[in-house]
């Protein structure tokens, strides 16, 4: 009999050992096209988000994370495959995967490791809302992953109230698809679209693979355009009501051509009323999406693997909601740059952090965090130390791109040039004094030897970019 019972402790304690050693599984969750100026848990008074609120609560907030491509394609490409847009030669909207090789991807590594990896919906680049139409794989990369899920909806087709924001001045345009500023009011529920169905999906997964270990990635469409969402979800963003940016009289006389936005109040054609509209379905979009958060993070509760599971929130960049007088995405300023970034490593104490990191950086990060090996080859940052300590700094500087320019972000300044010699122009803006970004110092005398710096170190930047182990030929 004491024998017995002393093998039974002994095998009790076995398997204690193994599960405390067991590794974290990391569950990735990416929205597309969100601007943090959106979140409550950053600010906004207007648009309320418990279930990213609620991560935010208990895990490291962090306010000045940036992409390193301010568009779908070369952001996602990059965060994946652990090279800056430049290096990898890839600011357009395909897949990565001929540019690295046999080199492994983020949730390629973990795989490699014995990690099951599995995608839901749009990870890498998919077309929005072309490839959510089909249910399509978009630019995927099969290597990466255990098993894969797309997530159909009907997007600008959704039976509803719609409207056509953009290039409709006169109001007479009809509903239509593509890259355009579209609000539909939705019937139905939230499994009447692709998130909610991603969600679905997602919380099936979970209770599926908690006895193992896995790599979770569940990407949600929303708030791409069309702005699509239940018709409840309008209730709280009355247009009428929306506040947009101050417009400034002469906003645009210092930047450089090639710095307006591509996508304008102007060259929308979107008057006031139609700018209101389309912040209310922006915002309409963004609970819809923070709802189906929610279900997967309440998922995570009830399987009963929350405790060994990193969770992290992010978008592929931000975007313009009328600063400017820019909408969208693609420009360089701290609307389109800046992203959301929310990292839960069970453990840690709940933070909020200033320091500077990037996109670029969850890669190393988190396989430091779980143990696996960190390749050298990555030019992102291992920027885990700051889960623990909020305050330290881990990068001077924060690079992205945009195909006609480039981004080096201090925690003070920021520093825009187009062109790689800042033939088309340059912007310089001191971010203690000008956090809107209206006044551009670039030619101002007394902040020459600023700029000169700036210069140098971007030209440094790129050099050190290209200076990695891909061989790319010409």
């Amino acid at each position: 009999m004491f024998l017995r019972a002393v093998l039974l402790l002994l095998c009790s304690c076995a398997s204690l050992a193994q599960e405390v050693e067991r590794p974290y599984n990391i569950l990735f969750l990416i929205a597309d096209d969100l601007t943090d100026t959106a979140l409550s848990c950053y600010g906004n008074e207007v648009c309320q988000t418990p279930s990213i609120d609620g991560l935010a609560a208990r895990g490291t907030r962090f306010t000045r994370a940036y992409c390193q491509g301010t568009y779908c394609g070369p952001s996602r490409a990059s965060l994946l495959s652990g090279y800056y847009p430049h290096a990898i030669r890839m600011l357009g909207y395909k897949t990565p995967r001929p540019m690295i090789g046999d080199r492994a991807t983020w949730p390629e590594h973990f795989k490699d490791a014995g990690y099951h990896t599995a995608r839901v919906s749009k990870i890498y680049h998919m077309g929005v809302p072309g490839g959510i139409e089909e249910g399509s794989d978009g630019e995927d990369d099969p290597r990466s992953w255990s098993q894969k899920f797309n997530c159909q909806g009907p997007e600008w087709r959704a039976p509803g109230v719609g409207e056509t924001l953009e290039g409709n001045p006169d109001g007479k345009r009809p509903v239509v698809g593509g890259n355009t500023f579209v609000v539909v009011e939705a019937e139905g529920d939230d499994l009447a679209h692709s998130d909610g169905r991603a969600a679905a999906k997602a919380v099936e997964l979970i209770d599926e693979l908690k006895d193992e270990t896995f790599f979770l990635a569940v990407g949600f469409v929303r708030p791409h355009v069309p702005f699509v969402a239940p018709k409840a979800d309008f209730a709280a963003f009355p247009p009428d009501e929306m506040v947009l940016p101050e417009k400034v009289s002469g906003d645009w006389a210092d930047i450089p051509e090639a710095g307006i936005n591509y996508k304008t109040s102007v060259n929308m054609q979107m008057d006031l009323r139609q700018q209101r509209r389309a912040v209310s379905g922006y915002y309409a979009s963004v609970v819809y999406m923070d709802r189906q958060v929610g279900k997967v993070l309440d998922a995570l509760d009830r399987s009963g693997v929350r405790d060994r599971t990193i969770v992290i929130f992010t978008s592929d960049h931000g975007y313009h909601l009328g600063e400017h007088d820019f909408w969208a995405k693609v420009s360089l300023h701290d609307e389109s740059a800046r992203v959301p970034l929310i990292v839960c490593v069970p453990g840690k104490q709940p933070a909020v952090c200033h320091s500077l990191v990037e996109l670029l950086d969850l890669y190393p990060s988190t396989a430091r965090l779980c143990g696996l090996d960190v390749p050298q080859r990555l030019q992102g940052e291992d920027v885990s130390a700051l889960l623990d300590d909020p305050e330290l700094t881990v990068r001077e500087a924060a690079f992205s791109v945009n195909g006609k320019g480039y981004l080096l972000r201090e925690q003070d300044w920021a520093y825009i040039q187009y062109g790689e010699q800042g033939q088309q122009g340059a912007e310089l803006f001191d971010m203690r004094a000008d956090p809107r970004q209206l006044t551009n110092l670039v030619g101002a005398p007394e902040h020459a030897e600023t700029r000169s710096r700036f210069a140098a170190a971007l030209e440094a930047k790129l050099l050190a970019v290209r200076d990695n182990d891909l061989e790319l030929e010409d």
